[in-house]
């Protein structure tokens, strides 16, 4: 395989384009809780840590699940089941890449290293967690929540009630769409003893518990309107992802790959992009 390709392979196990998910809300929160633009070296040291922490943990999530994908049709063909990456060097790539997220947790300031080892313990869990509970889906939107409520740190350099609220509404929102992004594999769970909302619950009670989650993440951003003091554009911003969070629950269909693609991911990503626009829009327009 020539280099090109391996990279190429190496990006596509870890998700690359994935990352769009929790680094617009990152930005904002960024942004937020500077009260304008950060330093140009605190920004990238951000994103380091924001680009690192999430695809080291993508490519660690692939290689403890190995094992399971292989036996599981509908994600047999990924990179490590398939043979194309082996396991050692998906965790190798994992480890640089999580020893580089350390690095520039250590760059940006003391608190934000300080707590760095609770992002890895999630980095490192998470994918054991659907051995063990059917809370999986809320854990992985904790995991992924920490972008937001990390960069508020990196800026700021303590604790405040703001990048908490915005966390949740990131690890419902997160947690929602996985659990329909889960339905696909509701048989398969139970014959291979794996915990989900889906299989534990079943089809029609998970649907409705994502749409819970939905709802619940969509009032607490709406709540940051009086918390951050957002203006009317930020609105309009939330306006388009509930409409955006409306269609994605009416399309989906459990069973059609292309159909869960679009309603688990597509649409979430243009969610993320979304909230960034408006929100970044708004902001300038307040400065």
């Amino acid at each position: 395989m020539g280099l090109i390709n391996k990279i190429r392979s190496y990006g596509e196990l870890v998700m690359f384009s994935h990352t769009l998910f929790s680094l617009p809300f990152a930005l904002i929160s960024m942004l937020w809780a500077a009260k304008g633009f950060p330093e140009t070296h605190t920004i990238l040291w951000i994103l380091a840590a924001l680009f690192a922490g999430r695809n080291g943990a993508n490519a660690l999530n692939r290689v403890i699940d190995a094992d399971i994908d292989k036996r599981n049709a509908r994600v047999s063909g990924r990179h490590i089941p398939k043979g194309v990456i082996s396991k050692s060097e998906g965790l190798i790539l994992s480890l640089i890449l999580l020893l580089i997220f350390e690095f520039s947790a250590f760059m940006i300031n003391p608190l934000c290293f300080y707590l760095s080892p609770i992002a890895l313990i999630l980095f490192v869990t998470y994918s054991y967690t659907k051995r063990i509970t059917w809370a999986c889906h809320l854990i992985l939107g904790i995991t992924c929540a920490g972008a937001p409520f990390g960069a508020w740190i990196a800026v700021t350099g303590k604790l405040s009630v703001e990048p908490f609220i915005l966390a949740s509404a990131v690890a419902l929102w997160i947690g929602g769409f996985d659990i329909l992004y889960g339905t696909q594999d509701i048989q398969f769970d139970r014959k291979e003893g794996l915990f989900s909302i889906p299989s534990y619950f079943g089809l029609e009670t998970s649907l409705k518990i994502a749409a819970v989650f939905h709802l619940a993440a969509w009032l607490i951003l709406f709540s940051l309107y009086f918390i951050i003091g957002t203006g009317p554009v930020y609105l309009a911003g939330l306006v388009v992802i509930g409409i955006l969070f409306m269609m994605e629950h009416r399309i989906v269909k459990p069973g059609d790959i292309k159909v869960m693609n679009w309603a688990s991911y597509h649409i979430n990503q243009i969610v993320s992009i979304t909230f960034f626009v408006f929100a970044f829009i708004d902001f300038l327009l307040r400065r």
